[in-house]
């Protein structure tokens, strides 16, 4: 997808209607009638045979008579004229086209696709509203109301709630940058609008309005970049089975489990909201405050003891915290207040405060260090109206900066005496709301959006066990299997493909018959689980499948026997494969949990967490998307301890966290390595001193076809593949390879190592020492879109970094911007030409068609390397720049 066309597709300047129409009950009639009184600077030229002008403006009767192809086109006629229409404009050179029909089914939205792509015409919806670009006065949509213009960008499939949306912003004057209804998605997609948006210096929070997503791994890529440099909230429909069906028969798409969408989002940094009344309070809060919140804590000011109390609990409830008063702040509100010798926070001034002792406790606060953010909760009061103190609270904010002051939000209670303060507040641009509760929750919004950014952006722990792992072992196991066309495989086939990455399982024999499992038992030693291994039973407990510490061979061949019998009664046509015989665990002092794989349709492999049991599925476990690493796996646990799908057990030792993050990274890399695995089911695993063991493992095998266009993980995992060792000019061994997340401390030691004139002829200029967040987005990179090559050597029990190429594709990889660097004290070695070699090397098998640099003309080096790899170099005396060029297709 290109930023490029969604750009052009953006920025018309002349517009025609397709089915135009002087029908007031017609779309053809709305959008002309919305165009024209947009504002929309441009021609806009109706398409109609049976008009010979609507709404006074000349119409056209065909598409061929056009006095000048358009820039953009909307269809306003029935779904069984697009496909023609689509050819007509491609034929005359139209490139962007918005359709407004709805009905089409899926093959009808096939051939439209495939005739939109063989006419070179890009294509909005169909089954949506339209398009609306306030600055610009487009509004070619059949909307009944218009958008106002503003810094938010809000996409929705839904067209239904678009309008309401429209309606309610315009009720509170709030605007947009970009208001685009998707509809069915059948070409431009959420992806591309991220990707724009995201760089869009107009939009400063992006709003999603989701019923399905048809390629999860561009979206999650898009959305991850978007959301670092700006908020990205998203509602999601189909949180139920039947909602989920619901909004697939409305636009299309798969049907992906709710909890796989939380953490889908959850890892791309966005904030979800779970009704329209949420996503309205999470408008209204980005809309006067897009940036991130510096802390977390929060000041509530009150009249009224009561609303100042439903707001702590609310704020508590929802994991927020409150803000702590120092004591010079307390003696100065007391000293403000009579009626009490004791002010903390919930400040209550009471019910007979008058707007005077409002200010100055607003003043107080706004001088206080400690006040960040800061909720004004107002009761209606006899001594004044609503609106004076509304107007006290903006005239006492107008004086203080905007950059200086606390986030201030205000809650005026009630309905007749509030109206009118809500209004003064609005009109101030100061975030109002109608209840306590609803002003938490928009405080709220902006504090999970700060945590999801702080989790995005912390370094991991680093965890240096990958080389003991034993891939090509156990591809070889699977492959195995396959052939011998096993591809259900219990513990006992499950155990050595497990070990290949340091996953234990209970030794496990197998016996074939009741007798055989009597010679087995006495042989592994007592007391014994007997097991019953059977394909075509998918819970064994369930059907007295399992029998646990059994004490000697004639119980175990009498137990055997039992299982068949009754087996025979629920299952008779089961195939019984044997018995599965295990030595007891010491299960005292231990907890069981249980860990499994699933592949989802349209996301692929998805890794679950709970306690151990016969019914885990994804209403009963948390869930992450691989590849997971220290970090993210903590997240896991914390989410499974949030939700309640792990609990503190009452044991003398607890569950090694640090220990079962390692455990999951291990499951997170067996399931990327192994394409060929459909899922895996954990169940018990026994947590005990420090170890886990597992009791009863099952993989379900599957061989893997390829897809065009589509990818098997949903997030693109580290490209072990392209790590390689390289020896230096001086001789030394040196490791060549992608950074990872793990490389933030030793890439801030490189930063640090660069002297002020390599800084300057990186940076252009005289940077400070990278921060935290700065390195983070340098070393927690997305393999997909950005690659970043760094050159290491030992250095006592760690590493230390030489040199860094870093390279930027566009989304459409249309083109990549490079950046090389290379240690002050290491120069000379050839590290700036084995990096940018990487660098090229991995544009050309990304499909890259140039790779573009810039640099200073003092940078002899750099300028003499790209010489001798083919860059065309030019100089741009305008700028001062020298600027670096390779053609892709070209290069050697």
């Amino acid at each position: 997808m290109s930023i490029k066309r969604i750009s052009q597709f953006f920025s018309p300047t002349s517009i025609a209607v397709i089915g135009a129409s002087n029908n007031a009950s017609r779309a053809g009639f709305i959008v002309m009638r919305n165009l024209l009184q947009g504002g929309f600077k441009g021609p806009i030229m109706p398409v109609t045979p049976k008009y010979t002008a609507v709404h006074g403006v000349l119409a056209y009767n065909n598409i061929t008579s056009l006095p000048k192809t358009p820039d953009l086109a909307v269809i306003c006629t029935n779904k069984n004229t697009l496909i023609k229409i689509i050819q007509q404009l491609g034929e005359i050179g139209c490139r962007h086209a918005i359709i407004i029909a709805a009905g089409l089914d899926a093959q009808q939205r096939q051939n439209l696709k495939l005739a939109a792509r063989d006419a070179e015409v890009t294509i909005l919806g169909p089954n949506c509203l339209g398009l609306l670009i306030p600055h610009i006065g487009l509004n070619a949509s059949f909307s009944h109301t218009v958008a106002d213009p503003g810094k938010l960008a809000f996409i929705s499939q839904s067209a239904a709630v678009c309008s309401t949306i429209l309606d309610w912003a315009r009720h509170k004057q709030i605007g947009f940058s970009y208001f685009i209804s998707v509809g069915d998605c059948l070409d431009i997609d959420f992806d591309e609008l991220l990707d724009f948006l995201g760089r869009d210096a107009k939009t400063q929070a992006i709003l999603l309005y989701i019923d399905n997503i048809e390629d999860v791994r561009r979206f999650i890529s898009a959305a991850r970049a978007a959301a670092f440099s700006k908020p990205v909230i998203a509602i999601k429909t189909g949180k139920t089975q039947a909602g989920a069906l619901a909004a697939f028969n409305h636009t299309g798409g798969s049907s992906t489990h709710d909890a796989v969408y939380d953490a889908m989002f959850q890892r791309a940094g966005m904030l979800r909201v779970s009704d329209l009344r949420e996503l309205f309070a999470a408008t209204q809060t980005l809309a006067l405050h897009p940036k991130l919140l510096k802390v977390e804590h929060l000041t509530i000011l009150t009249n009224g003891g009561g609303p100042g109390v439903m707001a702590v609990d609310t704020l508590l409830q929802n994991s927020g915290k409150l803000a702590v008063l120092a004591d010079k702040t307390k003696q100065k509100l007391s000293a403000l207040v009579p009626q009490t010798d004791h002010t903390c926070n919930p400040i209550d001034i009471f019910g007979d405060s008058s707007p005077e002792r409002y200010q100055q406790a607003l003043e107080i606060l706004l001088k206080a260090d400690e006040v960040k953010n800061l909720l004004i909760i107002h009761t209606p009061s006899a001594l004044a109206p609503s609106e004076a103190y509304a107007d006290i609270i903006a005239r006492t904010l107008e004086k203080i900066p905007k950059m200086s002051r606390p986030y201030v939000m205000t809650n005026f209670m009630g309905e007749d005496a509030a109206y009118k303060a809500r209004a003064v507040c609005a009109n101030a641009k100061i975030p109002t709301y109608r209840t306590p509760e609803g002003a938490v929750g928009a405080f709220m919004h902006l504090v999970n959006y700060r945590r999801n950014q702080k989790h995005l952006t912390q370094t991991p722990e680093s965890y240096s066990e990958e080389e003991q792992l034993e891939l090509k072992q156990a591809k070889k196991c699977i492959n195995e299997y396959l052939a011998d066309d096993i591809s259900l495989l219990s513990t006992y086939h499950a155990a050595p493909i497990l070990a290949c990455y340091d996953i234990n399982c209970i030794d496990t024999q197998i016996a074939l018959t009741p007798s055989e499992a009597k010679e087995q038992a006495e042989q592994i030693g007592f007391p014994i689980a007997l097991k019953l291994i059977s394909n075509d039973i998918p819970s064994k407990s369930e059907v007295g499948g399992v029998v646990l510490n059994l004490n000697d061979g004639e119980e175990v061949e009498q137990s055997a026997f039992s299982i068949l019998l009754r087996i025979k009664q629920t299952y008779p046509d089961a195939q019984i494969d044997g018995f599965a015989l295990q030595p007891m665990a010491k299960r005292a002092g231990g907890q069981e949990l249980r860990i499994a794989v699933k592949t989802e349709s349209g996301v692929g492999p998805v890794i679950l967490l709970g306690e151990a049991g016969t019914g885990l599925n994804f209403s009963q476990a948390a869930v992450a998307l691989p590849p997971l690493n220290m970090n993210l796996a903590k997240y896991l646990i914390a989410a499974a301890h949030d939700k309640g799908f792990l609990k503190e057990r009452a044991v003398p030792e607890k569950v090694d966290k640090y220990r079962l993050c390692a455990l999951l990274v291990r499951v997170s890399q067996l399931v990327i390595d192994q394409p060929n695995i459909q899922s895996i089911e954990l169940n018990p695993i026994l947590a005990c001193s420090g170890q886990f063991l597992v009791l009863d493992a099952q993989i379900k095998l599957q061989t893997y076809q390829a897809v065009e266009g589509k990818k098997r993980l949903a997030i693109k995992p580290y490209p072990r593949d392209l790590v390689q060792q390289v020896t230096l000019k001086n001789g030394e061994a040196a490791t060549l390879r992608p950074i990872r997340p793990e490389d933030e401390r030793a890439h801030q030691e490189f930063d640090q190592s660069l002297s002020k004139e390599d800084r300057y002829r990186r940076f252009f200029g005289e940077l400070p020492q990278f921060n935290h967040e700065q390195l983070a987005k340098m070393t927690q990179i997305d393999y997909d879109r950005e690659m970043a090559f760094i050159i290491t050597v030992p250095n006592n029990s760690s590493y230390r970094t030489l040199g860094v190429s870093r390279v930027l594709m566009d989304p459409d990889k249309q083109a990549a911007e490079f950046a090389v660097v290379v240690r002050s004290d290491c120069q000379g070695l050839g590290l700036g030409k084995l990096l940018m070699e990487a660098a090229i090397q991995h544009c050309q098998r990304q499909g890259v068609k140039c790779i573009e640099g810039v640099t200073l003309p003092e940078n002899s080096g750099m300028i003499a390397l790209a010489k001798k790899l083919g860059f065309i170099v030019s100089r741009d005396f305008e700028e001062g720049t020298i600027n670096m060029r390779l053609n892709l297709n070209h290069a050697t």
